[in-house]
């Protein structure tokens, strides 16, 4: 208990401090590594719980997709950031009126909040079948078993984003060549070659 309870304060705290240099560094880019660093102890603190699979999903889905994503973006990107700073500062007093909003609709959420009878329903429920089973194995029976519509239907969601986002977009640029294979394989020698017969001292 020593270890998992240092464990756990080690990984907490370096979350918040990593956490606090995401929304104050300078760098965009050391604002981006930082997350990526609070996402690590992150999973480290689901691994601590025994949900190794909402570790590994955090780590491959926000790390190695969207954080790196954020990182490629901001370094491609020719961004003048200071005079984003000087801009900045009209919108202070608008930010801090939205965030006063934002604290007093979590204040309201977290004064009202009680457990929901299903969930203690839930909880006292023959819990048998999942003996012996993995944190990732019980997910799995849950989810293509009772929420099999669902998780389809999320796939099916997301696939039709990816499409609409390719296509919106996608812009045609006609004075780029682009390689067309159709037409391609159905070039024949003769419309690209010309055979002359050059006579000799004469040239082309």
């Amino acid at each position: 208990m020593i270890v998992q309870a240092f464990a756990f304060y080690l990984f907490a705290g370096i979350l918040i401090l990593s956490a606090l240099m995401v929304i104050t560094a300078r760098n965009p880019v050391h604002s981006v590594l930082f997350l990526i660093l609070a996402f690590f102890n992150a999973a480290g603190i689901f691994v601590l719980l025994g949900a190794e699979f909402l570790a590994m999903i955090l780590i491959i889905v926000h790390v190695g997709a969207v954080t790196v994503l954020f990182l490629f973006v901001v370094m491609m990107l020719d961004v003048d950031f200071s005079t984003l700073r000087k801009r900045s500062v009209s919108y202070i007093f608008p930010s801090i009126i939205l965030g006063g909003i934002l604290l007093f609709e979590l204040v309201i959420i977290y004064t009202y909040w009680y457990m929901a009878p299903e969930a203690l329903t839930n909880i006292a429920q023959d819990q048998s079948a999942f003996e012996g089973l993995s944190n990732t194995q019980a997910l799995g029976m849950v989810l293509y078993t009772d929420y099999v519509f669902a998780f389809q239907m999320a796939g099916l969601i997301l696939l039709v984003a990816m499409i609409g986002v390719t296509v919106l977009t996608l812009r045609k640029r006609p004075d780029i060549h682009k390689q067309r294979l159709h037409d391609q394989y159905l070039r024949k020698p003769s419309d690209v070659l010309e055979i002359t017969r050059v006579t000799p001292k004469t040239g082309v």
